[in-house]
């Protein structure tokens, strides 16, 4: 059943169960960030070609140039490390070791777009030569594009986040620095405040994406649960059935078994009670044949209702109500049992209400439950002790019959 359910999850789920006994989704995080920055590659090297096209406006052309070179090469670099990682099976990963190739080839790309706040600067003095008012607003507004996409891409992994996009600040908040006007100096404070900001949004997009993959989790796990218990209930049901069918067979050979030699008993008993043979010598024999043939008749009729593989099957038990006396009932099943009464000296009373009606009952039903309540007193009660037989009406119109005995009864 685990191989099933860890199948169904694929590789990631795999993975996750490794990371969780490392205390964390380190491998999904590790993933979110890979296919972030591998869904955006067009997108970022355009960026890039925007920002040195720009930068031809204050700085020579072939800086703006070798940067944009600088850029797209450390771009490959952190997309051929995030390529290898897709690469690698989920259950090969290592994800510290991965972490630490990931976040210095992050570094790397940081360190190339800090370049950016270099481009066009004077190295001859403190203070750069050709920089304007628009060119120094221009890296600012750079500074918060970049930091944003990289709060959205890295914010799964704080590590590389920090080495992302501390070195661009730092070298915004240098070149301000050296500037020395307050307009600048105002900027740097907002530079470092814009940066703080973004760490802290990506922390909480960080505990967001925890949350989910937590909840996913949690899913996949009673996703599980519910595979195996079906699992279970499906093994259930094949041995339910599987039992069903040995029950049907074995009914099937009990009906033969039972009812090939119930027809001999009933018809020789039939035979010797209307002696067709000639007369007994005794008539207690005669009307010992004619108990034998009558409890047989009443054992015939509960195997054809035991052998009904309809009514079995349907689980329900059908009434077959036709107008009776229930005085006859229970004198029919006074002289089944009389025998089993005389063999243990024990005395059967009939307390019946001659006259009661007829209702509306299933005969073999009632006389089955007369049977069961006759039978236990007959076991549980002493040698030579009473049993009382009553039938009679109740005050609301209705009719009843009670057993009564001698015996301990249920203590």
């Amino acid at each position: 059943m685990s191989e099933a359910v860890s199948m169904r999850g694929g590789a990631p789920r795999e993975a996750r169960a490794r990371g969780n006994a490392q205390g964390g989704f380190d491998y999904d995080l590790l993933l979110m960030f890979v296919r972030n920055e591998l869904s955006a590659q067009a997108t970022i090297l355009l960026l890039a070609v925007i920002f040195s096209l720009a930068s031809m406006f204050w700085a020579p052309w072939t800086e703006a140039i070798i940067w944009l070179f600088l850029v797209i090469a450390a771009k490959v670099i952190l997309l051929e490390c995030c390529c290898r990682f897709l690469d690698t099976p989920a259950t090969e990963v290592d994800t510290a070791s991965w972490r630490r190739r990931l976040t210095v080839a992050e570094a790397i790309n940081g360190l190339a777009w800090a370049g950016f706040v270099l481009v066009g600067m004077d190295w001859t003095g403190i203070s750069p030569g050709n920089y304007t008012l628009a060119s120094n607003v221009f890296v600012f507004a750079s500074l918060v594009v970049v930091l944003a996409i990289r709060m959205t891409f890295a914010a799964t992994v704080m590590p590389i986040l920090y080495v992302g996009t501390v070195p661009m600040t730092v070298a915004v908040v240098a070149r301000y620095l050296m500037l020395g006007d307050v307009l600048y100096l105002a900027l740097a404070a907002m530079a470092i405040g814009v940066h703080l900001y973004f760490i802290f949004l990506a922390k909480g997009l960080r505990r967001t994406t925890l949350h989910m993959f937590e909840l996913r989790a949690e899913k996949d796990d009673l996703i599980a649960k519910l595979e195996e218990a079906k699992a279970i209930s499906d093994e259930a049901r094949r041995r339910a059935e599987a039992a069903n069918a040995a029950k049907s067979r074995f009914l099937a050979t009990m009906s033969h078994e039972l009812r090939t030699p119930l027809n001999a008993i009933l018809g020789f008993s039939e035979v010797m009670k209307s002696e067709v043979m000639g007369p007994l010598s005794n008539p207690v024999y005669k009307e010992y044949a004619a108990n034998i043939h009558q409890s047989g008749t009443h054992l015939l009729k509960l195997i054809n209702e035991i052998l009904d593989l309809s009514r079995i099957e349907a689980g329900r038990y059908e009434l077959n109500e036709e107008p009776i006396r229930l005085v006859n009932v229970v004198d029919d099943c006074h002289r089944l049992l009389k025998l089993r009464a005389e063999s243990k000296e024990q005395q059967i009373i009939e307390d019946f209400d001659e006259n009661l009606p007829q209702i509306w009952a299933d005969e073999r039903a009632l006389r089955q439950v007369c049977l069961n309540l006759l039978s236990n007193a007959l076991k549980f009660t002493p040698r030579g002790g009473i049993i009382t037989l009553s039938v009679g009406s109740t005050d609301d119109g209705g009719q009843y019959f009670s057993v009564r005995d001698t015996g301990p009864g249920i203590p």
